[in-house]
């Protein structure tokens, strides 16, 4: 027979089966339908599938009614309509915030317009849950501290005031709580004859708590409380009501808070079901070490009465890891352990980014977890496609993100040339790497189909490039459109990839599959609420869509290993698992930090009724305290992040702290077999990522190809490669290694370099003769502009770039003015060859400038749109002025034939437009040094013993030979394994074939 009461189960138990348990015997005397009678409420859908479970185990028999505390909203009530569509409320909300942004510039900073509607939201519904309504917030008394941000926040607050209203559409919460006032004022004409029970749940929701007392009070009503703290003594209990401030991270004060409101005491709660909890002695220590602050003094007084702690914390596993890697690594071997073993296991943790890197860790034995909380939709491959086209709707579609949606797996699904489109992405990838454009179109693409007419496939190449064109003008979207309008253009572009060239988006895999079925339901939502949304801009839709992907979860429908689980920190009290893994327990992991309140603070909060940011605090003590209390616990943190040193959980930290102080418990002692077990477990996750055998590292390549695979010509800007970085010269000239342009293409140097080449081409081939300098300079920012506007497809940049070249029109001009006067250019940009003497080689030049003078004589003009090369980097390194010098004495360019060079000029397209004049010989003084020179003739006699030198079997190509700084990076440093290796080390010659 049920007996009005408040019961609970300790922390450790198996809740759902000692709640049925006890609810058998507690019916055993009566007949079986009296069973069917009774109604059971539970706190979550996951209790009510282990309850039930629970009683197929007990064999045939009735049940009872089962329902959840969530559902008594849902029932209808006459005068009460539905609830609104929570979506269409924050729709609403949107709309209302974004209007306070405009007239309070900076109020959302930090949040977004759709995270302070969620947040405003979530506010709304804290309120109608707790009976807290706008006019108890007026009478709020705001410090004077940020006293002017309250103030705004509450003349906000008005403005939905509406929605408190007595005929306005209720939220679900406000239907809740009235549903359940009316429940109870129906109770109060008639109370229900049969029983009513509410289990699991701990009351921490107003409407909730309300709904618990009402039953408490019922004649044949009662409580079921999860997690009780039984050990706890009087003193303890009654300083969770101390101060100003309620303690509400402890995890015992919902209780505290429901007792005083049944005017009850701990007393009066009684055990549900007899059966102990696995380790008294150990909730006895975690009790004691999670008191609240006012009591931790007596923890030397308590602490003597608690029992050996050695064998308290025997099945208790400390793991304190490097990193998050190697605790995930030491969980997922812990994990497999008992699969093997068929230990049913439950991970505990609120960290989804460590129970991911679990996962993935499992993935190499092939068990796959049973994740209770899913997978975020934004993780899954609808939800990554989604968010992706939301980001890019109206953008200039990148290289980049152009392949980010060639390579995504979902497109092309519904096309029979889904196999021929992935290797279509890839040659089209290593074109526009090679070709560009930085910003990808239709004619681009068509061009590149173009270039394989000779081929067999060209024709599938075009249908391909034009089905791809295609979708260029379906991505342009204005600046704000309607809800509805951009929910249809961005279903439209997703419907289009996923289609392929000749499919149907039906066929495709779009919307199949959980993440696929999720995300059609999400977007069919928006597309029926979008009405309620008013106008979106680019940013905010796609800030919508990141906001409702993130907040909607999927569950994989692959088959799970039976005995290894996934919880969430709030299910903790449904797993009934022999082995828990309570892991991420770092503060800001777990506990997790409350969200900041951008509406009111906490002072408010407090006169207001609301609850404060301790209570999510205290829930999640509460759940560790209930699955700490489990058959066999392992406690897991990371010491280290990503960013820097962790700061252990508050939990942990008293445990620790408390055994430590413990010594004649033998405390010191338990926490350090608790560390050695960690411990091993951490040693073997360390063994999972060394590698089998002796790994030495390479040694300085110096690779001797044979003499006939040797290059056989260099161009004069590689010989100063071949004289710093040989390697270089090696991976590229031999192996045939070029680097791949970067997959999104910037404004560096090499484009800088390659614009200014052409404005100053064109500049100099058309001079008029006689130019003013002033006429020269407008000439040459009106190339520039032309030039800028066909090359650099960044408007910001051409208009930076474009303003240095001014800087300079003036100076450049006049110069200019001046070197016409002392010759003609006789060769720009024109390319040749001379064969060096008694050797299979030949060097190759391409002069920006050659000018032939007055006296016959000729002068090398080279344009730098960086620093020239000092003197003495000319006679080490650059050899290119020196060299191209030689070759014009020794006839290489034919229109001028043999001719003595007069000297050679470099010209700095950047800075201050200065030059830098050379005769044909370079002189330099290092400091403290005699004076070196360099005529071009002993360069090219030196450059011809230096091709001749490797052009010998036992000369090497080293790698990073002379480099100008160690910091200095070559393309084929990974190649050559630099880092390995030391600058100072000997090279490594190794003879190829």
């Amino acid at each position: 027979m049920i007996e009005r009461g408040i019961y609970a189960l300790p922390c450790g138990v198996d809740f759902p089966r000692e709640l049925v348990a006890g609810l058998i015997a507690r019916m055993q005397d009566q007949p079986p339908e009296a069973m069917a009678r009774v109604r059971l409420y539970l706190n979550s859908g996951r209790m009510l599938r282990r309850v039930r479970e629970e009683f197929d185990l007990h064999g045939a028999r009735f049940l009872p009614q089962l329902k959840l505390v969530t559902d008594l909203g849902r029932a209808p009530v006459r005068g009460l309509p539905p609830a609104e569509p929570a979506l269409r409320r924050r729709l609403e909300l949107a709309q209302l915030v974004a209007g306070l942004v405009d007239r309070l510039p900076g109020f959302e900073a930090g949040h977004g317009i759709f995270g302070l509607a969620d947040s405003l939201a979530t506010l709304m519904a804290e309120m109608q849950s707790e009976g807290v309504t706008p006019d108890d917030l007026e009478a709020l008394e705001i410090a004077d501290t940020h006293a002017q941000h309250w103030r705004l926040s509450l003349d906000f607050i008005r403005i939905v005031a509406r929605y408190f209203e007595a005929d306005a559409t209720p939220d679900a919460e406000a239907r809740q709580r009235r549903v359940v006032e009316q429940i109870i004022a129906d109770w109060a004409e008639a109370g229900p004859t049969d029983p009513i029970i509410v289990a699991g749940s701990t009351g921490s929701r107003g409407a909730t708590g309300l709904f618990m007392q009402a039953v408490a009070r019922l004649p044949q009503g009662a409580l079921v409380l999860p997690g009780f703290d039984f050990s706890m003594p009087a003193h303890a209990w009654n300083s969770l009501k101390s101060g100003t401030f309620p303690i509400e991270d402890h995890p015992q004060y919902r209780y505290r808070a429901m007792l005083d409101a049944l005017e009850a005491t701990p007393a009066d709660v009684t055990r549900w079901h007899h059966r102990p909890e696995p380790s008294p002695e150990r909730n006895a220590l975690i009790s004691l070490a999670l008191r609240p602050a006012p009591v931790t003094d007596q923890w030397m007084q308590e602490g003597a009465h608690l029992p050996d702690l050695v064998a308290a914390c025997e099945d208790l596993t400390l793991i304190e890891a490097r990193d998050p890697r190697a605790e995930a690594n030491a969980i997922a071997l812990i994990l497999r352990e008992a699969a093997e073993n068929g230990t049913s296991t439950a991970l505990i943790t609120p960290d989804r980014m460590l129970t991911r890197r679990v996962a993935v860790a499992l993935d190499r034995w092939g068990i796959i977890p049973d994740d209770s909380a899913g997978q975020p939709l934004q993780q899954t491959a609808p939800g990554r496609l989604l968010r992706h086209l939301a980001a890019m709707r109206g953008e200039a579609l990148t290289l980049d993100g152009l392949l980010i949606l060639l390579k995504h797996p979902l497109t092309a699904t519904g096309s029979t040339m889904r196999g021929t489109h992935l290797r279509y992405t890839r040659e089209l990838e290593l074109d526009l790497r090679k070709r560009g454009p930085a910003f990808p179109d239709h004619a681009a693409l068509v061009a590149w189909a173009k270039r394989y007419d000779d081929k067999p496939d060209y024709l599938d190449k075009l249908t391909w490039a034009n089905w791809l064109g295609a979708f260029f003008p379906l991505l342009e979207a204005p600046y704000e459109m309607p809800l509805g309008e951009c929910v249809t253009h961005h279903l439209a572009l997703a419907a289009h990839l996923a289609t392929g060239p000749d499919g149907t988006v039906e066929a495709s895999e779009l919307w199949l599959q959980d993440g696929g079925r999720e995300a059609f339901r999400v977007f069919s939502e928006l597309a029926r609420e979008a009405v309620h949304g008013g106008a979106y801009t680019r940013a905010s839709y796609a800030d919508l869509v990141n906001h409702l992907l993130q907040g909607s979860m999927t569950r994989a429908g692959l088959a799970a290993h039976r005995d290894i689980t996934i919880f969430g920190a709030l299910e903790a009290r449904v797993q009934g698992a022999e082995l828990v893994i309570l892991a991420g327990l770092n503060e800001g992991s777990w506990p997790e930090a409350p969200d900041p309140d951008p509406w009111l603070s906490r002072q408010m909060r407090l006169q207001a009724g609301l609850l404060l940011p301790e209570r999510q605090t205290g829930l999640s003590a509460h759940d560790f305290q209930q699955a700490v209390g489990a058959p066999r616990v392992v406690l897991t943190r990371a010491r280290r992040d990503a960013e820097a040193e962790t700061v252990p959980s508050r939990w942990v930290n008293r445990m620790v702290n408390l055994m430590s102080g413990l010594p004649d418990k033998r405390g010191p002692e338990a926490l350090a077999k608790m560390r050695e077990r960690g411990a091993k477990w951490l040693g073997l996750a360390s063994s999972l990522d060394r590698p089998q055998g002796e790994t030495k590292p390479a040694r300085r390549p110096s690779p001797r190809p044979p003499v006939e695979a040797r290059p056989k010509d260099l161009s004069v800007t590689q010989v100063k490669t071949l004289i710093r970085d040989p390697y270089a010269i090696y991976a590229r000239k031999v192996l045939k290694l070029y680097p791949l342009n970067p997959l999104r293409p910037e404004p560096d140097p090499l484009l800088r370099g390659n614009v200014l080449h052409e404005i100053v081409e064109r500049f100099v081939r058309q001079r008029p003769e006689d130019e003013d300098p002033a006429l020269g300079e407008a000439r040459l920012i009106a190339i520039a502009e032309d030039v800028l506007r066909e090359e650099v497809p960044w408007p910001s940049v051409q208009r930076l770039w474009l303003a240095r070249i001014t800087k300079i029109a003036r100076r450049f001009a006049v110069d200019e003015a001046a070197r016409a006067k002392l010759g003609t250019p006789a060769i720009i940009e024109e390319k040749t060859g001379l064969p060096l003497p008694d050797l299979d080689f030949k060097l190759t030049a391409k002069p920006d400038r050659i000018d032939i003078l007055e006296n016959g004589l000729s002068r090398i003009y080279d344009y730098k749109s960086g620093s020239p090369p000092s003197a003495g980097e000319m006679i080490h390194f650059d050899k290119q002025m020196l060299l191209e010098a030689a070759m014009v004495t020794r006839g290489a360019f034919k229109q001028i034939g043999p001719r003595e060079v007069e000297g050679m000029t470099y010209i700095r397209l950047g800075g201050e437009g200065e030059t830098a004049h050379h005769t044909t010989t370079v002189e330099f003084k290092p400091r403290g040094g005699e004076t070196q020179t360099e005529t071009a003739e002993e360069a090219w006699a030196k450059f011809c013993k230096l091709v001749a030198t490797y052009m010998k079997p036992a000369q090497g190509f080293t790698a990073r030979r002379a480099m100008h700084g160690a910091q200095d990076r070559s393309d084929y440093d990974q190649l050559s394994r630099y880092g390995e290796w030391e600058l100072s080390e000997t090279p490594d010659g190794e003879d190829l074939t």
